[in-house]
């Protein structure tokens, strides 16, 4: 599986993780009343600029993985333009590309293990329910793992798509990429038990 993180260092590696995720979180929060378009886009803008400050390599990772959600964004902004509120489709569509953007900063300045790390210090409470932190940081991990290849598979399809069609690639491709979803996380699933799973040892 291909990895989120970028290769070479920028000033954003420098930053922890924990002030990162923070920092996301309360961008989050307070995107989530904001209506506007115009405050939107303003919002994606920044988050564009911080993503080309980090270097050509960020800015060509970032975009690429922009792809998949922004077909979601399409969608949702197509759906309010039917029922007439396109303004409304507008602020949907750029909260989604603007967190997710912020989102992939965050994984393309941080080392897995790292992340990992922090997941199970912040599940660590939930123990006292039966929840197992190496279980919840493994599911994270994955997560963060399958984001590029499942962005790599669709463009796959895409192309694929363009080869036997003279159409434009349509939401139709969501449907294999789903099930390409689901048979990978089988097959994860198999490999975890053939191995014995996630154990139950203090973390």
């Amino acid at each position: 599986m291909l990895t989120l993180t970028l290769p070479e260092r920028t000033w954003a590696h420098a930053i922890p993780v924990g002030p990162k995720l923070l920092i996301l979180v309360a961008s989050t929060a307070a995107l989530y009343p904001v209506e506007s378009p115009i405050a939107l886009a303003g919002c994606f803008a920044a988050a564009v600029l911080a993503c080309v400050s980090l270097g050509r390599a960020a800015m060509r990772q970032g975009f690429r993985m922009l792809v998949p959600i922004s077909l979601f964004a399409a969608l949702a902004f197509a759906y309010h333009a039917a029922i007439r509120q396109p303004e409304a489709g507008a602020a949907v569509a750029l909260k989604l590309l603007t967190l997710v953007g912020l989102a992939n900063l965050v994984t393309m300045t941080s080392r897995l293990d790292d992340l990992v790390a922090l997941v199970t210090d912040l599940t660590k409470p939930l123990r006292r329910i039966g929840l197992n932190p190496a279980a919840v940081a493994l599911a994270f991990a994955l997560v963060l793992r399958f984001m590029p290849v499942l962005a790599r598979k669709g463009r796959d399809m895409g192309d694929a798509w363009k080869c036997r069609s003279t159409r434009r690639v349509s939401w139709a491709i969501l449907i294999p990429l789903c099930l390409a979803a689901l048979d990978d996380a089988e097959s994860v699933a198999d490999a975890l038990r053939a191995r014995g799973g996630v154990g139950q040892r203090r973390v």
